[in-house]
């Protein structure tokens, strides 16, 4: 994962926070007015103490039963009234905080589909899965719970003061005593909470990733006999996660524990000096129990002030978190309006003018990938890609749809600057199967569609793809689910069908990474027969590693060390270039030298 920008020390709770408005301003009415039903529900727990007092210094004093069970009545129809308030608050938010967080993960889905390549080859898989369910759940518990109790808890404490001083305004200042010492602790708490909080999210981030490699790897974990190593490092991620925290439960223990004693010990003083105080008569005994209730009243707002504080910087780190997601910069989409898509252009098919491209992580000084790429494929003609492996064959088929950005030079599509173009309107003009062909948990039709196309598409590129036979073998054909990555089929028949949904949209331009290295000959024959009619029709670069591939092409492409060294015929290229003649003889694999 990158490095983040702030560190947690240096980064603003309440700024932090501030970020959420967006996403809250939709339902404010509601949160507002939950808010404030909370606040006179807690405020009416306050007037309760105040019916004591009367109670004992009105009906018991006079030694009236029936004043007695008339204020009994009262503190019961406030009871009841408080908590039907609450109940009505936690309905107010409860579907509203819901579909914020709804919408906060619709934003980061669609986010990540916008985001470049490079940003994916950065971050772990677990990392971002661990933004999208585990922070954005903490973040609905926040706003549906502590954010409503940091405003309505520090309203009751206000009130509960203010009546605590008019009722005695000398036991009030004692227990206002403790409030210095608990702004300083609880200012400490704050910073020292924040590092460790975002540790903990951070390592929750770094398990999910482990967990999830090891299950999509489990045939490797088990073909290599590696799960006691896997479940190894899966205990030592676990056990800094249990330290991490096992950190923050001593830190939230100890703040409790402190916002728990300093007020107590004032009560307890508080307490001592009222007693004393209706012995000598200056105080009545209605008064200190209606003190010593609205006192009661108010243990949980200041003891809740470190759950509040704790949920409160998780919250932080969660927004902190899921906005490192958000900040990053999209893919340009190019230019807006139709003028690009209407203008009629002219058939020149690919050209690569000077290109290069280096990696934006690389090393600096570090040599670049492509250096000074020149070569033009005709339109309608097939142009092979052929050079050692590590020469840059695969970057240079991806910068034809844009999964990276040339960094130097122009790539054009007859004769159109890709960069002009909007990104849909490329990737619907230029179609790819990638060396390692990845299939979705759908079904085998809804994994080939993807590539664009109607029904009878589908079966046309089925059948180039020669998987028309075991598609059709699968108990639902083509509705059959394939499973998680597609790995309930061989690695041939994913890849057939990986190719079956590059050539079901009949794309004016095709990119062929190493279409057909998982098939076997007799497989690979048919596929090629079947392709060369496909080919016929578009404007095609394969990657090829086989003389059987190359011979697909019209022309083939001699790429090394990042340039290209020779282009013409299969056999020109034999008969002129060693280092050609060496990678198809097959020497390359067995020897692993090169004759250069």
């Amino acid at each position: 994962m990158p490095e983040k920008r702030d560190s947690a020390e240096d980064r603003s709770t309440v700024r932090s926070l501030l970020r959420l408005w967006p996403y809250l301003r939709p339902v404010r009415l509601r949160w507002g007015t939950a808010a404030l039903v909370a606040v006179v529900a807690s405020c009416l727990g306050l007037v309760i103490p105040l019916v004591l007092k009367w109670i004992v210094d009105g009906p018991v004093a006079a030694r009236d039963p029936g004043g007695v069970w008339l204020g009994a009545l009262y503190v019961l129809l406030l009871g009841i009234a408080e908590a039907l308030l609450f109940g009505f608050r936690r309905w107010l938010v409860g579907r509203p905080l819901a579909s914020v967080e709804a919408a906060m993960r619709a934003d980061l889905y669609r986010h990540l589909q916008r985001l470049p390549i490079s940003f994916h080859d950065r971050w772990a898989s677990g990392q971002l899965l661990s933004r999208g369910t585990t922070d954005l759940s903490l973040l609905r518990m926040f706003l549906v719970f502590p954010l409503t109790f940091l405003f309505v808890n520090g309203v009751t404490i206000l009130v509960g003061y203010v009546v605590l001083l008019d009722q005695q305004w000398t036991l009030g200042l004692v227990l206002l005593a403790p409030v210095a010492p608990l702004v300083v602790l609880c200012t400490f708490f704050e910073k020292r909470y924040a590092v460790v909080a975002r540790r903990a999210q951070d390592q929750v981030g770094d398990l999910t990733t482990v967990v999830e490699e090891s299950v999509l790897g489990i045939r490797i974990v088990k073909g290599f006999g590696r799960h006691r190593s896997q479940a190894t490092a899966f205990r030592a991620l676990a056990g800094l996660l249990r330290g991490t925290e096992l950190d923050k439960a001593r830190l939230l223990a100890g703040i409790w524990a402190l916002i728990t004693i300093l007020p107590e010990v004032a009560v307890g003083a508080a307490l001592v000096v009222g007693t004393v105080q209706v012995a000598d008569g200056d105080l009545s005994a209605g008064t200190l129990v209606a003190f010593l209730s609205t006192t009661l009243a108010l243990r949980w707002p200041v003891e809740s002030i470190g759950f509040l504080l704790a949920m409160s910087q998780e919250a932080a780190t969660a927004t902190e978190r899921f906005f490192e997601v958000m900040d990053e910069p999209e893919e340009d989409i190019g230019p807006a309006g139709t003028a690009a898509a209407e203008a009629t252009p002219r058939a020149d098919g690919v050209r690569f003018e000077g290109v290069s491209f280096r990696y934006p992580d690389a090393p600096d000084g570090s040599p670049p990938v492509l250096d000074g790429i020149d070569l033009h494929v005709r339109a309608g003609e097939t142009l092979a890609l052929v050079g050692a492996t590590g020469s840059g064959k695969t970057t240079l088929t991806a910068l034809v749809p844009r999964l990276h950005e040339a960094t130097g030079g122009r790539i054009l599509l007859d004769g159109e600057d890709i960069t002009h173009m909007p990104r849909e309107r490329l990737r619907e003009l230029v179609s790819v199967a990638f060396e390692e062909p990845t299939l979705f948990s759908a079904s085998v039709g809804e994994n080939v569609l993807m590539g664009g196309g109607d029904a009878d598409a589908m079966t046309r590129a089925l059948a180039v793809a020669q998987a028309e036979q075991f598609v059709a073998a699968l108990p639902g054909g083509t509705a059959t689910q394939v499973g998680e990555q597609g790995l309930s089929l061989s690695g041939g028949q994913r890849q057939r069908l990986a190719l079956a949904r590059a050539v079901v949209g009949r794309p004016r331009f095709l990119v062929l990474d190493d279409p057909l290295s998982a098939l076997d000959v007799h497989t690979e024959a048919l596929v090629e027969a079947a392709l060369r009619e496909v080919l016929r029709g578009t404007t095609a670069l394969v990657v090829a590693h086989r003389p059987s591939t190359v011979l697909l092409a019209d022309r083939v492409a001699l790429l090394s060390e990042g340039r290209i060294t020779a282009v013409g015929t299969h056999h020109e290229l034999l008969r002129d270039h060693p280092e050609y003649a060496w990678l198809m003889s097959g020497d390359a694999e067995d020897r692993g030298t090169d004759p250069r």
